[in-house]
């Protein structure tokens, strides 16, 4: 029986090439598995792609709960921001990922798991990392990395081989998305001097084209977590989905920067997340409004670190469970409602109120544990 190797197939030309050649180079049975993140790609296309591809099997999950409650969230109350914009919607998906591929791996009984990373790709480190912290028994292979090919190049071997795949290369984006938001690259994007194109956008509208009135939305909170909108109780994947719509529709949600890249260079990453940018600064203002001033600024350090740990891929850590704890404690008085408002791309606070606000109309003592609520 031929030895079988666990891939995590995104759809995308990376992962769709690594089919074949794994199948080839290893002599195996390659088993796909693809992840509903909340990316909007439909689940028996990606199957039938697989399949088509040369995989033996395709396991398709609906993962957008798990990903919404064990990741998203504990870093929304954690304020994670890489290097204090970046609301890491695909590194948080990493180790739901990876905690995926080794569990059908087991079932699989598989020898290896394999990602479409490049040399040049944060994931590279990260999935291995990941991986190796649930089952260090398990090789990792990284079909891309190996190859060394260039875009191009790739593109070229799935045209001569009959691989089904989107790219092209008169449109060399590459995407990755979630329900928490979509990041883009390729293409003119690699010349941080080039504006980014309309084209590249989906969840948000250009400045150009929003309403000339604002929009105010209502954050509400109930110990950390996002509970309403304008007065409407909402699970927090709802929420997120509502927010993804009206921040989007208001060009709100688009990030541009310069990042610092785990294999030590600097590259340009476009970003859309609409949502998160909403959650995260109402989040922020809250938390600032009901927190000690000590408490506060040691809670904005644990933000940093805890927003490295993500995206460094070492989310399977007592590190990171430590910092949880943390969080969690200090989410007790994270309650009330913040106001904002949208328009043209901005997003900001223009309201706030909670029962544990700590301005000029609350007798604060100097222990946290004892705050008292407005009444």
């Amino acid at each position: 029986m031929a030895e079988r190797i666990v891939l995590a197939y995104s759809g995308g030309l990376d992962t769709s090439v690594a089919i074949r050649w794994l199948a080839e180079q290893y002599q195996a049975e390659v088993v796909a598995v693809t992840l509903d993140l909340g990316q909007g790609k439909p689940l028996d296309a990606m199957r039938d792609r697989a399949l088509a591809a040369g995989a033996v099997r395709c396991h398709v999950l609906d993962v957008r709960e798990e990903l919404a409650r064990d990741y998203v969230l504990p870093a929304l109350k954690a304020n994670a921001l890489y290097e204090e914009r970046y609301p890491m919607a695909t590194a948080l998906g990493r180790p739901l990922i990876a905690k995926k591929l080794v569990e059908i791996a087991h079932i699989e009984r598989a020898v290896a798991v394999a990602h479409g990373a490049t040399g040049r790709d944060n994931d590279q480190i990260r999935l291995e990392v990941l991986v190796s912290s649930i089952d260090a028994s398990l090789r990792v292979v990284a079909p891309a990395r190996l190859r060394g090919l260039s875009r191009a190049d790739k593109i070229a071997y799935a045209i001569e081989h009959g691989i089904p795949v989107r790219a092209t290369p008169g449109s060399p984006y590459s995407v990755d998305s979630n329900l928490w938001g979509r990041s883009i690259t390729g293409g003119v994007l690699v010349d941080p001097w080039q504006e980014a194109p309309e084209e590249i956008y989906a969840l948000t509208k250009s400045p150009a084209d929003t309403p000339m009135q604002p929009a105010y939305v209502e954050m509400a909170f109930e110990r950390g977590l996002p509970a309403a909108i304008n007065g409407v109780p909402m699970s927090f994947t709802e929420i997120v989905e509502s927010l993804t719509t009206i921040a989007g529709a208001h060009s709100v949600g688009r990030i541009d920067m310069v990042e610092n890249r785990l294999v030590g260079v600097k590259l340009r990453e476009i970003y859309e997340a609409p949502a998160a940018v909403v959650l995260h600064m109402a989040h922020k203002e809250l938390e600032s409004f009901v927190m000690s001033t000590a408490l506060h600024r040691f809670k904005q350090q644990v933000a940093t670190q805890y927003a490295d740990i993500v995206y460094n891929g070492l989310w399977f850590t007592p590190f990171r469970e430590a910092l949880d704890a943390f969080v969690e404690r200090v989410q007790e008085r994270v309650t009330g409602t913040i106001r904002l408002k949208l328009f043209k791309g901005d997003c900001h606070v223009v309201g706030r109120q909670s029962p544990f606000a700590l301005d000029d109309r609350v007798a604060a003592v100097d222990n946290t544990d004892e705050l008292v609520p407005v009444r």
